[in-house]
Order: structure tokens, then sequence, then C-alpha cells
């Protein structure tokens, strides 16, 4: 009988270790910038190393900095070390900038920590990283894998095993029961045999590590026999997700009391992460909102000039949880669509006005919404919100439409910067959308936020769909 907690979630064994090392370098390394610059460490200082040791810790938390990275990627490690490191600079900017507190420190002092730091936290990490790399391909720390299902999936996963020595993984045997079918396999010279031929092995202690790389749809009265049988083992077992799983929405493990689940449909944002993206908003929009008043200003008095009509336009649509909120625009049309018809702007709109159409192709109508994003009504970045009537029409239309909003919607968003923006004349552009905006929530991380603004910045503004 399977107990309370069936499925253990991956540990990494260094992980506190790793926490306790961060908090002590960027403390250690504060003082011994104001030791080296000759600066006495007054309280102000105390308070910049703890905020910047809370915040890097919250952002690394975020990204999963502290997970094993037995078989993530070196460059991956590294940029995720240093964006979380760039988020608790930048809170203790803001932090000094509100504060009026930088006229009691000095500067010269805090740009060597800020540069020290981001040079010890990833230095230290690909050190430690390279060490444990170095015994792997000495022998050391190595396991034995045999593969169950010689699948797409199971032959995914032989092809990392493949590239990355380094991890320790060493692909031993496939075992399936479909031999024809397997005929024409890249992996077919290392089949040795049926599934019971595998499991076999497997109790006779041959294998260190057993994935199961079956297909789950067809298949899961057999894998449910094969973990029985792999029960009376000591190996590690895995079940690599099938194609239809690999596309659930953030899948995860997830409890009620002491029973143990795997949520399918389920919002990223939770815990830490909604502090962390919720910290990301208010930071980033009180700082563009000072940047753009005096724009806003002058769009304003120029839409008066323009046209009769409001400055704004407020439309109702759906954000979190398909709960509808009010999206704020700079007023581009004639007419203002707010009902259970609305119709899309389409290329020579007649209903644009001649500002409007300025606007519209420099997406400087979206402005407003930063005022949206400060009230927690949407976020800088994730998928476009639209129109009510749009979305009742396409969520019968599309599938997993609607899981869309397990997040907030955003100004600008992954399916933006990859063309997928302006009008959805066919329903081929609207699924395109939607399969972008539900790769950014399976996604989702700070780093995946900051490339996003950083590509927005320099390619989304302007789009021949912009109308």
């Amino acid at each position: 009988m399977l107990g309370s907690n069936y499925v253990k979630d991956s540990v990494n064994p260094y992980s506190i270790i790793q926490r306790a090392i961060d908090f002590i370098l960027i403390q250690s390394l504060l003082f011994v910038s104001a030791l080296f610059y000759g600066v006495h460490l007054s309280n102000i200082y105390i308070v910049l190393g703890l905020m910047a040791a809370v915040s890097f810790s919250l952002f690394a938390e975020s990204v999963r900095l502290y997970r094993s990275w037995r078989t993530g990627l070196s460059p991956r490690l590294a940029r995720y070390t240093l964006a979380s490191w760039i988020f608790a600079v930048f809170v203790v900017v803001t932090f000094l900038f509100f504060s009026k507190t930088s006229l009691y420190i000095s500067r010269i002092t805090i740009a060597i920590w800020f540069v020290a730091c981001a040079l010890t936290l990833v230095g230290w990490r690909m050190a430690f990283r390279q060490y444990l790399f170095s015994r792997r391909r000495k022998g050391f720390n190595t396991r034995k894998v045999a593969i169950i299902g010689l699948t797409d999936s199971g032959e995914r996963l032989a092809n990392e095993f493949a590239d990355h020595p380094e991890t320790g993984f060493t692909l031993s045997a496939f075992f399936d029961d479909s031999q024809v079918e397997c005929a024409d396999k890249k992996y077919h010279q290392d089949l040795k045999g049926d599934v019971d031929t595998g499991v076999r092995l497997a109790k006779e202690g041959h294998f260190d590590v057993v994935y199961i790389a079956l297909p789950l749809t067809a298949q899961i009265v057999r894998i449910e026999e094969i973990l029985r049988a792999l029960g009376d083992t000591t190996v590690d077992v895995y079940v690599l997700p099938d194609f239809f799983t690999f596309n659930l929405l953030n899948a995860r493990l997830s409890y009620v009391g002491k029973t143990q689940m795997i949520s399918v449909y389920e919002s990223p944002m939770n815990g830490l992460s909604t502090l962390a993206k919720r910290l990301e908003d208010i930071f980033g929009s009180i700082i563009i909102l000072f940047m753009i008043a005096l724009p806003m200003l002058i769009i304003s008095i120029l839409i008066k000039l323009d046209s009769p009509g409001p400055v704004f336009f407020k439309q109702k649509r759906y954000g979190l949880d398909g709960k509808s909120i009010n999206v704020w625009k700079f007023r581009s049309m004639t007419v203002a669509d707010n009902g259970a018809v609305v119709k899309q702007a389409t290329k020579g709109d007649t209903r644009i006005t001649r500002l409007g159409a300025f606007l519209r192709g420099t997406s400087l109508d979206e402005l407003p919404q930063f005022i949206n994003v400060l009230q927690g009504h949407m976020s800088i970045v994730g998928p476009r919100p639209h129109a009510v009537a749009h979305n009742e029409e396409y969520r019968r239309k599309v599938d997993f439409y609607m899981l869309r909003h397990k997040v907030k919607p955003g100004i600008t968003g992954w399916a933006q910067i990859n063309g997928w923006r302006g009008e959805t004349d066919t329903l081929d552009k609207m699924e395109k959308r939607v399969d972008f905006d539900l790769e950014y929530i399976r996604n989702w991380s700070i780093v995946f936020d900051i490339k996003i603004i950083y590509s927005t910045i320099f390619k989304g503004f302007l789009h021949k769909n912009a109308y």
C-alpha cells in the first residue's frame, strides 16, 4: 500500500549550504568593500546588506536557483545567479532613491560591493559545479541508467545523457515490448530485451536508475504493473511525461492535507513567486510611470485637440482567474465598443483617429496600463488581455484558451514579441497566440520576464500587425 508521501520532490542536498554561503558572501563582501575603501559601516549599510540578501533569496527561489543542477546547463545557472543579484541591486538602488539615504553612504563602496558580489556569487557556483563534474568524469558518483520504452521521450532523454557526460548518468540499456516497432529507432542497438527483462535486471541490481518512457495515454495499466514490480527493488524510478503531459499547464506536486497529488492546471504564481512577481510589477511600474509622466501628458493634450471625446478608454477584459477588470488605454478610435460584440481593428479601419493610428502603431496607446499594473490588476509581462466578447468567442474554439487567465494579463508578452499581436482574423492566429501564452506560463520566471521586457524595448513596440 502506498504511503501518504508516495511522490518525493527532487532535493538538492547542498541547497541549505548554498543559501548560507550566499547570505554570508553578500554580507562579507559589503564589509570587505567598506574596508577596502576606508569607510565605516553604519546602520544604513547593515540595512542595505540585509535587504540585498533577502531580495537575492526571493528572486533565487522564484527561479529555483537552489534546485539540483546535476542535469542543468552552466550558462543558465550563471544567468539565473546574475539575474538574482541584479534584482537585489535594483531593490537596493530603488530604496536609496526613494528614501534619499544615498547622501549618507559611499557610492564607490556600494559600486565595489555590487560588482564583487556579482562576480563572486557566479564564480563560486561555477567552481563548485566544475568540481562536481570533474569527480563524475573520473567515475565518481556516476549512475547506471535503464530506460523502459524506446519512445520519442526515451530517445530525447538518452540524447541528453550522451550530450552531457558530466552529469554522471550512463545509459546501460533500453527495454521495450514492441521489438518490431523499435527497429527503426536510433537506439535500437541498445535494446536489450522486453520490459519484463528490464524489471528482472533491475531487481538483480544492474541499474541505479530506471526511467519509464511509455506513453501514459495508452500504457497506464502497463506502467502500473511495472511500478509495482520495481517496488521490489532499491533503484530510483522516474516516469517521463509523454507529449500530452508535457503540454499540461505547470504540472507540479500539490497536497490536500497529507494527501499528495499532481496538479494539472495551476498558476505558477504561488508563495515567494507571487511576491517576487508583485515586487517586479510595483517597482517597475513606479519607475516607468515617473519616466512616461510627461509623454502621457502631451499625448492627452494631443488627443483632446485631435478629436472630440475622452482621453482615456476603459474596456472590460478578463483578468486573473477570469475576473472582469477595466483596462486603461489612450482613446484611439471614434467609438468605444465595450459590449457583447466588439469588432477588432483592421488595416485602414475608418474608426481609428489620425492620432490614434500613430498611437496604436507605436503601442503608445497602452501606456496608461501601467496604472493597471500599479493597482494590481495587470502585470508588466503576461498574456495580453482580450475584450470580453473575444474571450467568449474563442474559449469555445481554441483548446485551453481560458488557461491564459491563470496569471495576470500583461502589457507585453511572449506572444507579442514573437509577432503574434494585432488582428486575429483567422483561428490559426489566435491558436498560435494562445500557444505562446501557455508556453510563457509553463516556463515563467523573472529571468524570462526580463528577457521579454528587453525584447519589447528593442523590437516589440513597432509591428506590421499593430493598427
